[in-house]
């Protein structure tokens, strides 16, 4: 808690240096709403209940295309690094389906899948793909080769010397890809209601801009900011769990 009260102390002043920007400057609301104005806006929204549903529709997304992409980035990546052959062969396609812009394929998922949660969740599935790959494979291939050389003397299977060695050793490398999913887990859940979403937070700042309501925007930027922040942490605590547990054997 110490280490962290420099950073509320300056949250606290700029959210002070704001609030005196927008009283005294005569900023219009509908261009920059007063913290206050936000907060209200925000409690508004939680004590009628109106947030609770649209929170629950794109935790549900994310958590969905968060499970999705670790999954199938991990197993690429497991695959690509133990078969070499493969992984020369199949990774510069991999690379290239990532430097198209996800938002770019939003239309092309609601006509294959129409509107809804399921283009959301394909969407957050492939951004949240390619970091557990790649971290996998670098971490498959950077295990230490004298330590590969002892597993080999040992007679151990590839098998038994993935599950012992590789894995283990590239732990932190995984767990840092994970946590970098997350955060993009979330981008990829509101940009996804951006395009294709009825309900969920993505879908309400549209909703809200129609409106021109920016109080409302900035409220759910609060609430979008949290959820981050709340599962990256909790990202980190399982990874600090993991790591522990690996290094005691």
């Amino acid at each position: 808690m110490t280490a962290r009260l420099p950073s509320l102390l300056l949250l606290l002043a700029l959210l002070a240096g704001w609030e005196a920007w927008c009283r005294l400057g005569g900023l219009s609301a509908l261009v920059l709403p007063p913290p206050s104005a936000v907060l209200a806006t925000l409690w508004s929204e939680i004590a009628t209940g109106r947030l609770w549903p649209h929170l629950a529709v794109t935790a549900t997304e994310m958590a969905l295309g968060l499970g999705i992409g670790t999954i199938v980035g991990l197993g690429v990546g497991i695959l690509l690094a133990e078969v070499p052959m493969l992984g020369r062969l199949l990774h510069p396609y991999v690379l290239a389906s990532q430097l198209v812009p996800k938002l770019a394929l939003g239309p092309l998922f609601i006509i294959w899948f129409g509107f809804g949660m399921t283009p959301t969740v394909v969407i957050t599935a492939l951004i949240c793909f390619f970091p557990l790959m790649e971290n996998t494979l670098t971490g498959l291939t950077e295990v230490d080769p004298a330590r590969r050389e002892l597993f080999r003397m040992l007679r151990a299977s590839r098998l038994q010397t993935l599950l012992r060695l590789k894995l283990p050793a590239a732990l932190p490398v995984i767990m840092a890809g994970l946590r970098v999913a997350v955060v993009l887990a979330l981008v990829g859940a509101v940009v996804g209601e951006f395009i294709g979403g009825r309900v969920g937070l993505g879908a309400s700042i549209i909703a809200a801009q129609s409106v021109m309501d920016s109080s409302l925007i900035f409220a759910l930027f609060v609430v979008i900011t949290a959820l981050g922040m709340l599962l990256y942490e909790a990202v980190r605590v399982l990874e600090r769990r993991v790591l522990h547990r690996f290094s005691k054997g």
